[in-house]
């Protein structure tokens, strides 16, 4: 309780809340102190800024915000504190929400080796590469107490899928991809470090092709079922690379291929020892070609996908090259 209460002090200073009060005041002494008439009545009212404190000279009457409201509103202690804690709460607005987590678990990665140690066993090393998809980490148990200290509810975080029905962080011991659309984080998706736990996007709409703004206006354009694959690319320096999150396009992204740019598409699915991976980018090259865009299945070496043709196939950018173009003869 008296956690909660310092952070709501903090977030709503007693100064800013008298002022959306409209209490007029004016400076004194070296600029923290301030005096006015006493909101309560017309006797003279001082408000210490630096420390958060009122003192009524009328009634003698003095305290912190949270005496203020319950003097004020004649509510009791617990009262004043859900009013103010309904009042400094911030906009509830998802994307807005996901952007704090992500911000979160990017600050986070530096700090586990663990999660680096995994990002180089997939192929990722260029920590610039890293910084600029915005990979984070989620080592668990730290995020519920990040956002509710900013003011975010528990009801809030436990909609978005942020928390478990236990109320523990959702992701845990998982690298963290944030999933943008229209330049707002749709969705997070997370990988598992270990074999522990699945990978998981939280329960809302994965939204369109991976990244798909900046490859928009590309002629051609290397679409990926994973994000690791989309990750090792960007890193080799494919700039015109989208991912689709899964062999199965939704509507939103193969809408998003046919949008009016004449371009070339090329599938660089799994090549695994099933052949799903090819057969699904026959499908898709089948339905685009359909309406007139060129798409080509690239034939990736038995057994690998793009990130493991880089990690651990020892292939480089030139010789992924050479697949686009030999996927074209």
């Amino acid at each position: 309780m008296d956690e909660d209460v310092e952070k709501l002090k903090q977030r709503l200073p007693l100064l800013d809340y008298l002022r959306q009060q409209d209490w007029i005041a004016r400076p004194v002494g070296h600029g923290s102190e301030f005096v006015g008439l006493c909101p309560l009545h017309t006797e003279t009212f001082y408000v210490n800024a630096s420390k958060n404190l009122f003192y009524c000279h009328g009634c003698g009457q003095g305290g912190d915000l949270l005496r203020f409201v319950q003097l004020f509103h004649h509510l009791s202690f617990r009262q004043s504190l859900a009013y103010l804690q309904q009042q400094s709460t911030p906009s509830a607005d998802p994307a807005t929400v996901l952007e704090q987590a992500a911000t979160f678990y990017q600050q986070q990665l530096d700090r586990y080796p663990e999660a680096l140690h995994y990002l180089k066993q997939r192929g990722l090393h260029d920590l610039a590469s890293i910084k600029d998809l915005r990979i984070g980490y989620a080592p668990g148990a730290s995020l519920r107490r990040h956002l509710t200290a900013q003011g975010y509810s528990f009801h809030l975080l436990r909609r978005l899928g942020l928390l478990n029905p236990q109320g523990c962080d959702a992701f845990y011991r998982r690298v963290i991809f944030p999933c943008c659309q229209g330049g707002r984080i749709v969705n997070l998706y997370g990988r598992s470090i270990d074999a522990a736990f699945a990978h998981r996007f939280l329960p809302a709409s994965k939204g369109g092709l991976y990244a798909w703004e900046q490859v928009r206006q590309c002629p051609e354009v290397i679409l990926v079922e994973g994000l690791f694959d989309y990750a090792v690319l960007w890193q080799a320096g494919f700039r015109n690379v989208t991912c689709s999150m899964g062999t199965c396009l939704n509507t939103t992204q193969i809408r998003q291929l046919l949008d009016g740019a004449s371009r070339t598409v090329y599938l660089a699915f799994d090549s695994d020892d099933h052949g799903a991976g090819q057969q699904a980018a026959c499908r898709v090259a089948q339905r685009l070609g359909a309406h007139g865009v060129e798409a080509f299945p690239v034939q990736l070496p038995q057994g690998h996908d793009p990130n493991s043709f880089f990690a651990h196939g020892g292939g480089d950018a030139h010789q992924f090259q050479e697949l686009l173009a030999r996927a074209r003869s």
